[in-house]
């Protein structure tokens, strides 16, 4: 039964990947394992539609990331992890399967049905977030936000050090 994963990828090399995988599984014959190859990135709201030359861009919803709709088998993932700038499947060895609801909802993104507007930094508790400020020590880092502070813009996110969760302090400018 096919089912859809979530490939990570080289960032910027997503539509190559993605052409060169369909062009493997018609080479090889492997068509009967393999369904979608998506590579998610919809419309962006302009913030005034009003303002001229201010129309909307197509914005990839997941940079380094590619959709797949494929039945787990040897000899499907054998052909995906060869391909040249694929990095792995979420969950390793073992991938998850992505709910129906999730791929509704992306779906519906990539079609227009769901309006994506321009990012806003919106830190909500639980949420994960990367570290991209390269002054800090914890740069690449992805931890979960435990506490936000609006009125100093900081942040207190939980982070794996040497596998023990660390509450670390970052400003809104340190995270994305």
């Amino acid at each position: 039964m096919k089912r859809w994963y979530v490939l990570q990828v080289y960032p910027g090399y997503e539509e190559r990947i993605k052409k060169e995988i369909e062009n493997l599984v018609s080479r090889k014959g492997l068509d009967e394992f393999f369904g979608r190859l998506l590579v998610p990135s919809a419309k962006l709201k302009p913030l005034f539609d009003s303002v001229a030359g201010n129309a909307a861009q197509d914005q990839q919803l997941f940079p380094g990331y590619i959709l797949i709709e494929m039945e787990l088998v040897p000899q499907a993932m054998g052909l995906v992890l060869g391909s040249p700038k694929v990095v792995k499947f979420l969950g390793g060895d073992y991938p998850m399967p992505m709910s129906a609801k999730e791929i509704n909802r992306i779906d519906s993104q990539v079609k227009g049905e769901i309006a994506v507007g321009p990012e806003k930094e919106e830190f909500v508790v639980g949420q994960s977030v990367e570290v991209v400020d390269s002054s800090c020590p914890f740069t690449g880092f992805v931890g979960v936000i435990d506490k936000v502070d609006r009125n100093s813009e900081r942040l207190t996110v939980m982070v794996s050090i040497f596998g023990r969760m660390t509450p670390v302090e970052l400003g809104f400018h340190q995270v994305k």
